[in-house]
Order: structure tokens, then sequence, then C-alpha cells
């Protein structure tokens, strides 16, 4: 008898302690878990220039909150050549990194050849993720003047674009069109900028624009030829041996924003290949902590303690 009620009680206290690591567990994934992000479509109706659009195609954000946000935010642009994006190494890993330094991030899945189509859905895509995240500031805790975009690769072209062409309005469809796409800063990591055939990526130039863009179009797409004082603040990085994207495009960017007088910060490193993400063994993993110097200098983060 006693053995029953011995194994009755053990049975119960287990059954708590197995109840208590549950919560606890949960608890973890449910508050302040910066690995679960929020998923929003940009569009909750008709999509701009997406009359044949699969549902799986519609372009949205996924949002990471840090567990303490201090007001700054970024949409976050992956690369993939304008034909696929590179969620996880430039995008997920992006966000936990900004997470880390208390920036909310945006990772944004935008319109690609393979998924809605080129020209002009990403661009349209970027712009509407950045009016999305104004409009929202003051429920997303985050200040509508820090609202920043990031791009890798063929991301950074979009990023780019998007930092030069923010003044290209549409007509509005909603509120939130009715608010400013201008980023306040721009992070641009091994950039597509120049649709120049001399220095740029060819394969994002063609699944962009196609195979015979108009000199206009090409022009368009031109960052560096579309600078003016207005360009946001920038940080651009590279590396002396990427082989995919010329390191030129990040110079060429750099000589137009320091003409229109546009604060700018560059940063080519020897060593390391194109798509290092946010950085591999060689001297280009230090991008990050000279990312996070810039961001604290421009008072987008907080000054580190003296």
């Amino acid at each position: 008898m006693k053995t029953k009620k011995l194994s009755v009680t053990l049975t119960a206290t287990l059954t708590f302690i197995v109840s208590i690591i549950t919560i606890v567990s949960l608890n973890g994934l449910l508050i302040g878990d910066e690995s679960k992000p929020q998923e929003f479509l940009l569009w909750n109706g008709a999509v701009p220039e997406g009359d044949k659009i699969r549902e799986n195609d519609k372009p949205k954000i996924a949002l990471f909150t840090p567990k303490k946000p201090n007001g700054t935010a970024v949409v976050i642009c992956p690369g993939g050549s304008y034909s696929n994006l590179a969620w996880d190494w430039e995008g997920v890993n992006a966000a936990k990194w900004f997470n880390s330094k208390g920036v909310t991030a945006a990772v944004l899945a935008y319109r690609h050849s393979r998924r809605g189509g080129g020209h002009p859905r990403p661009l349209i895509d970027a712009q509407r993720a950045l009016r999305y995240l104004r409009f929202n500031a003051n429920k997303l805790g985050i200040k509508p003047d820090k609202i920043g975009i990031v791009g890798f690769s063929a991301g950074g072209h979009l990023a780019s674009a998007t930092g030069t062409h923010f003044e290209d309005h549409a007509k509005p469809v909603d509120e939130i069109d009715k608010v400013s796409s201008r980023p306040d800063f721009m992070i641009l990591i091994y950039p597509v900028i120049s649709f120049d055939e001399k220095i740029t990526h060819h394969g994002s130039r063609r699944n962009l624009v196609g195979n015979n863009p108009s000199a206009e179009i090409v022009k368009f797409y031109s960052s560096e030829k579309q600078v003016t004082e207005k360009t946001p603040r920038t940080f651009i990085v590279f590396t002396n041996e990427d082989q995919l994207v010329n390191p030129e495009n990040g110079i060429e960017f750099y000589l137009a924003l320091r003409k229109n007088k546009v604060p700018v910060e560059i940063h080519v490193f020897q060593k390391g290949r194109h798509g290092i993400g946010l950085g591999f063994k060689d001297q280009c993993n230090e991008w990050t902590n000279l990312c996070e110097i810039w961001l604290q200098g421009n008072e987008l983060l907080p000054a580190p303690p003296k």
C-alpha cells in the first residue's frame, strides 16, 4: 500500500516538474524571442504590378524585434542576383545581429525574376517596406526618423535605388503610401550599384531589366548617377578579392556621395570573397564592429559607456 502511494506521489511530482519546465520553455519562446519573427504582407489587397502574382509570392516582411528596442529600425534586402533571396545568410543572420544591438529589423521578401517579376516590382516593394515601418512606427516602438535600409549584393543595389528614388511617387493606394519612403541611412554590403556594362554584375542587371534595357533605364538604375544632396548618409563595405561584384561599384558611389556632400564611410578589405555575410575569418569580419561604431557616431545606437 505504501509503495503504491509513493508511486502516485512521485508521478505527481514529476508531472509538476515537467509542467514547470514546459512553462519556462514556452515563456522563453514567447517573451523576447528574437528568433521568432512576425510576418506582415506589405499590401493586404491588390499588389501593385501584381496582376498575375501567386499568393505565396506576395511581398512581405519578417519583423525581428529585439528584447530592448532602442528606436532604430532597418529594412534588410538579402542578395540573390534578383533571381532568388539569400534569406538566411544575408537576411535572418543580419536581422539577429541588428537585434543584438537593439535595432528592430524587417527582412524584406521582395519580388524578383522567379517570384513575381523584375522591374519595377523590387523597388516598389522596398519603398513600401520603408513606408510600412514609418506608418506603424508608434505601434512597433521605433522612431520614424531612424529607419534605414540594409542591402547585400543585388539587395544592396535595391537598397541604393531606394535611397536615390524616394521622390518617385505613384498614386497612393492607401494611407501608408502617403508617408515618405526615404531611408534615413543606408548600409550597403558588397552592393551592385551601377548598371554600366563595364562594372555591373550582369546577372543582376539582366534579371531586373532584361537583356536589352534602354539607356534611360540603365541610367535610372545606376545609383551613382542618381545621387543628390538629399541622398541618405551611407556605410559601404567591399572586399578587394570580390570576383562577382567589382568594388568599383562602391567606389563610384562613394565619390558621388562625397561630391554631393552626403556623409559617407567606405571600407574595402584586402581579403574576402563575395558573399561574406556577417564576415569570415579574414579581416573583413571586422565590418560589423566598424558598422556599430558608425551607427553610434550617427546617433543611431547609444554611445558606448566611457
